[in-house]
């Protein structure tokens, strides 16, 4: 194989998530070519690469999203705990409760706070309104928004910072009790502030979670993340210990693209 193609990989040491050869197409367009890469179990996985080279085509690969897209086809597997979840019997939604996302701009609904966190728990039929109220505060507080909030739950969600709508976000996608979270470049439209918040978030939400972050910042990626998979022009170039990738990576490539050479 050619260095772009073939993907340096340091193994973790136990895997959540297993990709296999996987392909993505739109229409006849291959986004992603034969990735394989294993995802540690609770810790922060960072997807970097220019613009384009297929990193939020993967994430959204890895919680059937692309599902929702015409003219997209997945090809190869993709194991959640040893089971394919593009297998025929496997429930897309139940995929998505166990794999959640957090977009890059903040989506609150045009609800209250405490409604929009409730959401998820009230769809999959929990109608306990003790168990709601409890689930809300333990999922505001893994946010890290509890305190700020706590007194106007009943508030609209629309009235709070660019910050703490995304926060609320992940508060949202913690209520369902997910195993992986993904999150598609979260602090992108946020202020240096609110960034540091969102990356501390991340650094105390991996202790219980399995993290896969796609961040165009390689400071961020550097600051936050466990393991850094390089993606270029839709192939895994190399992927490894985040220490090592930035400081000693394996491929010209990688090399090139973290030194600024390119991208």
């Amino acid at each position: 194989m050619s260095e772009s193609t073939e993907a340096v990989a340091d193994a973790p040491s136990s895997a959540k998530m297993e990709t296999r050869d996987v392909n993505v197409f739109y229409g006849d367009n291959q986004a992603i070519k034969n990735v394989s890469l294993d995802i540690a179990d609770r810790s922060v996985t960072a997807l970097i690469g220019p613009s384009g080279c297929g990193k939020s085509t993967y994430l959204r690969a890895l919680n059937r999203m692309n599902d929702t897209i015409d003219l997209c086809r997945v090809e190869g597997s993709i194991l959640l705990d040893g089971e394919d979840i593009y297998d025929r019997g496997v429930d897309p939604v139940e995929v998505r409760r166990r794999v959640g996302m957090v977009f890059q701009k903040s989506n609150p609904f045009p609800k209250s706070i405490f409604d929009n966190v409730a959401f998820g728990l009230r769809i999959g039929g929990e109608s306990n309104k003790d168990l709601i109220a409890q689930r809300v505060e333990e999922s505001l507080r893994g946010a890290a928004l509890w305190d700020e909030v706590k007194d106007r739950l009943q508030s609209s969600a629309l009235g709070l910072s660019g910050g703490q709508q995304q926060r609320l976000c992940i508060a949202r996608c913690l209520a369902v009790w997910p195993e992986v979270i993904l999150m598609d470049e979260p602090a992108s439209a946020l202020d240096p502030i609110a960034t540091a918040k969102i990356e501390e978030l991340i650094r105390e939400l991996r202790e219980k979670y399995t993290i896969v972050i796609v961040t165009p910042s390689m400071q961020q990626a550097a600051r936050v993340s466990d393991f850094t998979a390089f993606f270029y022009m839709g192939e895994l170039v190399e992927h490894g210990d985040t220490g090592r990738m930035f400081t000693r990576p394996s491929k010209k490539r990688t090399e090139e693209y973290i030194s600024g050479r390119f991208g």
